[in-house]
């Protein structure tokens, strides 16, 4: 300890009953204080060493930041000036410098008054996805969220596989205009960018529902079928007249459908065995269920392969259409409901309801347009790797081929994602 420290206090600390707190003009903007930064390699004990001189000057804490990157620290501390008696700014900054020297750190001390300015209104939470993420659209992400009069708070990394993922703290302006702004940049830099608003809804319980073909697998099942009865070429056909908007979904379903009558219900088994889950996928449900999410899909597919999905998954939802079978043939019909555009967005309600999460704090992911109304109706919409069309409308992209990315997107690091790893189901 320096000679300058004042003695420690030896008298017992006072009861909680005893304490009172300081007037409110104490603790206010004209109040002295000082931002303690520390700086260089890091080491156990940094933290605590640092607060351990400090105390000798009975400062308060205001408020504490530190990061580590790659082994070096950097420590802030915003305290209230010394106030132990006979004891000075000066005293305190020989200390603490003499203390840093010890431990070959670097420290500056800058004298103010009062807290942290206030954020401002508006708060989001800004995800941005880069593969990799570049210096150049780091720096355009940056100016666009400063151009809608956003300040950036705070940025910490997410993920660094498989994908770069970081996260802006943004105040100052709405989480409307911030996602509308960063939409339009993001698409001409080559990253993906979600933006949220920021509240504890963000860590409540959700609901997160997938579209199946080509987004939780990367087939279409349609065509797995197609193949097995040799008429992949008139599927395809039937399927570029409904991408053309010469038939609705449910009338290029019907069509394509009639192909597979006659074909023995035995295919089932082998298409289910066909079907490749997208990489990502099983991380994806595996977290989202360790950390008490409810995990839905919803399919203009059939429900011979959804309920196989949902069994070998542990999903909590599954809805599809249902092809039927008569003396063990296909029929080349479908049975019940039909779930197509409108359908899917229904669902999601129907699962909302049942889950008893508000449909704010759902989160739909679908790649195609079938799952437009879906994702528009969902709290957060999530295009995979979609067709322009379906990024335009909604809410965000990713556009990696790794669909636990989406878990960057609600927060989950993926220390928290290996974390979950390691919980007994």
């Amino acid at each position: 300890m320096s000679a300058s420290q004042p003695p420690r206090s030896s008298s017992s600390p006072e009861s909680p009953e005893s304490r009172t707190e300081p007037p409110e003009s104490s603790r206010g903007a004209g109040t002295p204080t000082l931002l303690v930064k520390i700086f260089g390699k890091d080491r156990p004990g940094i933290t605590a060493g640092l607060f351990d001189t400090l105390a000798a000057y009975s400062v308060d804490v205001v408020d504490i930041e530190q990061v580590v990157t790659r082994g070096r620290i950097v420590l802030c501390a915003l305290v209230t000036a010394p106030t132990a008696g006979g004891t000075t700014e000066g005293d305190l900054r020989a200390t603490v410098h003499s203390w840093a020297d010890s431990l070959k750190l670097q420290a500056e001390i800058i004298s103010g008054t009062g807290d942290n300015r206030p954020r401002g209104d508006g708060r989001s939470h800004v995800t941005v996805l880069g593969h990799p993420l570049t210096a150049e659209s780091t720096a355009a992400i940056a100016a666009t969220i400063t151009s809608t009069g956003g300040n950036i708070d705070r940025i910490f990394r997410l993920a660094k596989y498989p994908v770069t993922a970081v996260e802006f703290a943004v105040s100052g302006t709405a989480t409307e205009e911030l996602r509308t702004a960063l939409a339009t940049e993001s698409a001409g830099i080559g990253v993906d960018v979600a933006v949220v608003s920021a509240g504890l809804s963000r860590r409540a319980q959700r609901l997160v529902v997938m579209d199946v073909d080509s987004t939780l697998i990367q087939d279409e099942v349609i065509e797995l079928f197609a193949a097995h009865a040799g008429c992949e070429d008139k599927v395809a056909e039937v399927t570029e007249q409904a991408m053309r908007g010469e038939l609705d979904f449910e009338q290029s379903l019907h069509a394509r459908v009639a192909l597979l009558a006659g074909l023995d219900a035995s295919v089932v088994d082998k298409v289910r065995a066909e079907v490749r889950l997208t990489p990502g996928a099983r991380t994806l449900i595996r977290t989202l269920k360790r950390l008490g999410y409810q995990v839905g899909v919803v399919s203009g597919g059939f429900t011979q392969v959804t309920d196989d999905l949902k069994e070998r998954l542990g999903l909590d939802f599954a809805s599809a259409n249902t092809l039927e079978v008569v003396d063990g043939k296909l029929t080349g019909r479908v049975v019940g409901d039909i779930v197509d555009r409108a359908g899917k967005a229904r669902l999601l309600r129907s699962f909302a309801e049942q889950a008893g999460v508000p449909l704010a704090q759902t989160v739909a992911i679908g790649d195609g347009a079938n799952d437009l109304d879906m994702l528009n109706t969902a709290g957060l919409g999530v295009a995979f790797n979609a067709k322009p069309v379906v990024r335009e409308a909604a809410h965000t992209a990713v556009n990696v081929p790794f669909l636990d990315t989406v878990l960057y997107l609600l927060g989950i690091t993926r220390e928290e994602v290996e974390a979950a790893d390691g919980l007994v189901d």
